[in-house]
Protein backbone atom coordinates (compact mmCIF):
# COMPACT_ATOMS: atom_id res chain seq x y z
CA UNK A 1 0.00 0.00 0.00
CA UNK A 2 1.73 3.63 -0.68
CA UNK A 3 1.79 6.68 0.94
CA UNK A 4 -1.42 8.37 -0.43
CA UNK A 5 -3.80 5.26 0.15
CA UNK A 6 -2.08 4.48 4.04
CA UNK A 7 -3.45 8.85 4.25
CA UNK A 8 -6.44 7.87 2.71
CA UNK A 9 -6.89 4.93 5.47
CA UNK A 10 -6.02 6.83 8.13
CA UNK A 11 -8.82 9.58 7.71
CA UNK A 12 -11.26 7.30 7.08
CA UNK A 13 -10.45 5.57 10.39
CA UNK A 14 -10.27 8.96 12.42
CA UNK A 15 -13.56 10.19 10.71
CA UNK A 16 -16.46 10.19 13.55
CA UNK A 17 -18.66 9.36 10.40
CA UNK A 18 -19.03 5.66 10.02
CA UNK A 19 -18.06 4.29 6.97
CA UNK A 20 -20.83 2.22 4.73
CA UNK A 21 -21.78 -1.03 6.49
CA UNK A 22 -23.21 -2.46 3.65
CA UNK A 23 -21.30 -1.98 -0.18
CA UNK A 24 -22.76 -2.57 -3.44
CA UNK A 25 -20.21 -2.96 -6.75
CA UNK A 26 -22.12 -2.28 -10.11
CA UNK A 27 -20.01 -4.16 -12.64
CA UNK A 28 -20.18 -6.11 -15.76
CA UNK A 29 -19.72 -9.16 -17.91
CA UNK A 30 -17.12 -7.73 -19.59
CA UNK A 31 -15.33 -6.65 -16.61
CA UNK A 32 -14.92 -9.87 -15.20
CA UNK A 33 -13.23 -11.20 -18.74
CA UNK A 34 -9.96 -8.69 -18.15
CA UNK A 35 -6.94 -10.32 -16.71
CA UNK A 36 -6.98 -10.06 -12.77
CA UNK A 37 -10.42 -9.04 -12.37
CA UNK A 38 -11.11 -11.79 -9.92
CA UNK A 39 -7.69 -10.71 -7.68
CA UNK A 40 -9.01 -7.16 -8.12
CA UNK A 41 -12.53 -8.41 -6.20
CA UNK A 42 -10.89 -10.75 -3.65
CA UNK A 43 -9.07 -7.11 -2.69
CA UNK A 44 -12.13 -5.38 -2.73
CA UNK A 45 -13.46 -7.78 -0.24
CA UNK A 46 -10.64 -7.68 1.57
CA UNK A 47 -10.60 -3.81 2.05
CA UNK A 48 -14.30 -3.31 2.59
CA UNK A 49 -14.43 -5.44 5.31
CA UNK A 50 -11.35 -3.66 6.64
CA UNK A 51 -12.72 -0.45 6.31
CA UNK A 52 -15.73 -1.49 8.46
CA UNK A 53 -18.66 -3.26 6.02
CA UNK A 54 -20.97 -6.18 7.29
CA UNK A 55 -21.94 -6.85 3.73
CA UNK A 56 -20.91 -6.72 0.20
CA UNK A 57 -23.20 -6.89 -2.52
CA UNK A 58 -22.03 -7.44 -6.05
CA UNK A 59 -23.79 -7.36 -9.14
CA UNK A 60 -22.68 -8.38 -12.19
CA UNK A 61 -24.61 -7.32 -15.55
CA UNK A 62 -24.58 -9.52 -17.96
CA UNK A 63 -25.58 -9.03 -22.06
CA UNK A 64 -26.47 -13.08 -22.46
CA UNK A 65 -27.91 -15.20 -19.66
CA UNK A 66 -26.49 -18.35 -20.73
CA UNK A 67 -22.91 -16.52 -19.58
CA UNK A 68 -24.46 -16.83 -16.41
CA UNK A 69 -23.66 -20.32 -15.16
CA UNK A 70 -19.87 -19.39 -16.17
CA UNK A 71 -19.66 -16.64 -14.52
CA UNK A 72 -21.07 -18.39 -11.29
CA UNK A 73 -18.78 -21.08 -11.43
CA UNK A 74 -15.59 -18.45 -11.58
CA UNK A 75 -17.17 -17.09 -8.00
CA UNK A 76 -17.25 -21.25 -6.32
CA UNK A 77 -13.23 -20.53 -7.00
CA UNK A 78 -12.86 -16.97 -5.73
CA UNK A 79 -10.61 -16.35 -2.41
CA UNK A 80 -12.76 -14.44 -0.52
CA UNK A 81 -12.49 -13.61 2.89
CA UNK A 82 -16.36 -14.91 4.06
CA UNK A 83 -19.01 -16.77 2.39
CA UNK A 84 -20.32 -16.12 -0.72
CA UNK A 85 -23.75 -16.53 -2.52
CA UNK A 86 -24.18 -16.08 -5.85
CA UNK A 87 -27.63 -15.93 -7.27
CA UNK A 88 -28.38 -16.11 -11.36
CA UNK A 89 -31.33 -15.07 -13.59
CA UNK A 90 -33.84 -17.84 -12.70
CA UNK A 91 -32.64 -17.97 -8.59
CA UNK A 92 -35.40 -16.73 -6.02
CA UNK A 93 -33.87 -18.38 -3.30
CA UNK A 94 -32.77 -15.57 -0.77
CA UNK A 95 -28.96 -14.47 -0.62
CA UNK A 96 -28.31 -14.28 3.01
CA UNK A 97 -24.15 -14.43 2.85
CA UNK A 98 -21.99 -11.52 3.93
CA UNK A 99 -20.69 -11.41 0.35
CA UNK A 100 -23.67 -11.84 -2.41
CA UNK A 101 -23.07 -11.52 -5.82
CA UNK A 102 -25.88 -11.55 -8.09
CA UNK A 103 -25.12 -12.53 -11.92
CA UNK A 104 -27.74 -11.26 -14.64
CA UNK A 105 -30.39 -11.32 -11.59
CA UNK A 106 -32.13 -7.97 -13.24
CA UNK A 107 -33.94 -5.49 -10.04
CA UNK A 108 -36.85 -5.51 -12.17
CA UNK A 109 -36.80 -9.34 -12.83
CA UNK A 110 -36.58 -9.38 -9.40
CA UNK A 111 -38.95 -7.01 -7.77
CA UNK A 112 -41.73 -8.41 -10.22
CA UNK A 113 -41.28 -12.10 -9.15
CA UNK A 114 -41.86 -10.78 -5.67
CA UNK A 115 -45.14 -8.65 -6.11
CA UNK A 116 -46.00 -11.74 -7.96
CA UNK A 117 -45.40 -14.08 -5.40
CA UNK A 118 -47.80 -11.66 -3.06
CA UNK A 119 -50.68 -11.44 -5.67
CA UNK A 120 -50.61 -15.37 -5.38
CA UNK A 121 -50.86 -15.31 -1.98
CA UNK A 122 -54.01 -13.05 -1.99
CA UNK A 123 -55.63 -14.64 -4.53
CA UNK A 124 -55.68 -18.51 -2.52
CA UNK A 125 -56.95 -16.08 0.51
CA UNK A 126 -53.72 -16.63 2.00
CA UNK A 127 -52.86 -13.17 2.41
CA UNK A 128 -55.12 -9.92 2.62
CA UNK A 129 -55.18 -7.13 0.22
CA UNK A 130 -54.71 -4.40 3.49
CA UNK A 131 -51.89 -6.29 5.11
CA UNK A 132 -49.75 -5.91 1.74
CA UNK A 133 -47.20 -3.61 2.78
CA UNK A 134 -43.39 -2.72 1.93
CA UNK A 135 -42.44 -5.98 4.19
CA UNK A 136 -43.94 -8.23 2.09
CA UNK A 137 -42.41 -7.17 -0.67
CA UNK A 138 -39.69 -7.44 0.59
CA UNK A 139 -39.09 -10.78 2.27
CA UNK A 140 -39.60 -12.30 -0.90
CA UNK A 141 -36.90 -9.96 -2.92
CA UNK A 142 -33.51 -12.69 -3.05
CA UNK A 143 -31.14 -9.52 -2.12
CA UNK A 144 -33.33 -7.98 0.78
CA UNK A 145 -30.57 -5.64 2.23
CA UNK A 146 -30.41 -2.04 1.52
CA UNK A 147 -26.33 -0.91 0.41
CA UNK A 148 -25.43 2.26 2.10
CA UNK A 149 -23.12 3.31 -0.71
CA UNK A 150 -23.15 1.67 -4.30
CA UNK A 151 -20.00 1.92 -6.56
CA UNK A 152 -20.15 1.94 -9.62
CA UNK A 153 -17.49 1.85 -12.20
CA UNK A 154 -17.02 2.54 -15.72
CA UNK A 155 -19.64 5.42 -16.84
CA UNK A 156 -22.62 7.60 -14.52
CA UNK A 157 -25.41 5.37 -15.49
CA UNK A 158 -27.23 2.14 -13.08
CA UNK A 159 -27.87 -1.24 -14.82
CA UNK A 160 -30.79 -3.12 -13.92
CA UNK A 161 -29.74 -3.56 -10.29
CA UNK A 162 -31.73 -3.35 -7.12
CA UNK A 163 -34.10 -0.94 -7.99
CA UNK A 164 -35.96 -1.55 -4.53
CA UNK A 165 -33.07 -2.07 -1.88
CA UNK A 166 -31.08 1.42 -3.43
CA UNK A 167 -33.97 4.16 -3.51
CA UNK A 168 -31.97 5.72 -0.21
CA UNK A 169 -28.45 4.90 -1.04
CA UNK A 170 -25.16 6.77 -1.69
CA UNK A 171 -24.03 5.91 -5.30
CA UNK A 172 -20.47 6.81 -6.17
CA UNK A 173 -19.84 6.64 -9.95
CA UNK A 174 -15.76 6.26 -10.99
CA UNK A 175 -15.23 6.49 -15.22
CA UNK A 176 -11.94 3.93 -14.27
CA UNK A 177 -12.93 0.54 -16.05
CA UNK A 178 -13.03 -2.32 -13.14
CA UNK A 179 -9.34 -4.11 -14.65
CA UNK A 180 -7.83 -0.41 -12.90
CA UNK A 181 -10.13 -0.36 -9.56
CA UNK A 182 -7.20 0.05 -6.81
CA UNK A 183 -6.97 0.53 -3.58
CA UNK A 184 -7.15 4.26 -3.35
CA UNK A 185 -10.29 4.34 -5.79
CA UNK A 186 -12.20 2.35 -3.27
CA UNK A 187 -11.18 4.60 0.08
CA UNK A 188 -11.97 7.52 -2.45
CA UNK A 189 -15.58 6.12 -2.28
CA UNK A 190 -15.66 6.02 0.98
CA UNK A 191 -14.49 9.10 2.06
CA UNK A 192 -16.76 10.44 -0.16
CA UNK A 193 -19.70 8.87 1.64
CA UNK A 194 -18.61 9.84 4.94
CA UNK A 195 -18.15 13.47 3.10
CA UNK A 196 -21.80 13.33 2.14
CA UNK A 197 -23.12 12.23 5.62
CA UNK A 198 -21.38 14.57 7.48
CA UNK A 199 -23.02 17.39 5.00
CA UNK A 200 -26.58 15.65 5.49
CA UNK A 201 -26.22 15.89 9.13
CA UNK A 202 -25.88 19.98 9.33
Amino acid sequence: MGLYDRYLAYRIRRDETPPPAHVALVITERDLLEQGAYETLSRFFELAFEVGADRITVYVSVLDEAAAPTLARQFDDLDAPRPVAVRGPDDDERADAPIQVSIGLGGKHEFTAAVQGVAKEVSRGELEPGAVDEEEIERRLVFPAEPDLVIKTGAERLSDFMIWQSVYSELYFTDLNWRDFRDRDFYRAIREYQDRQRRFGR
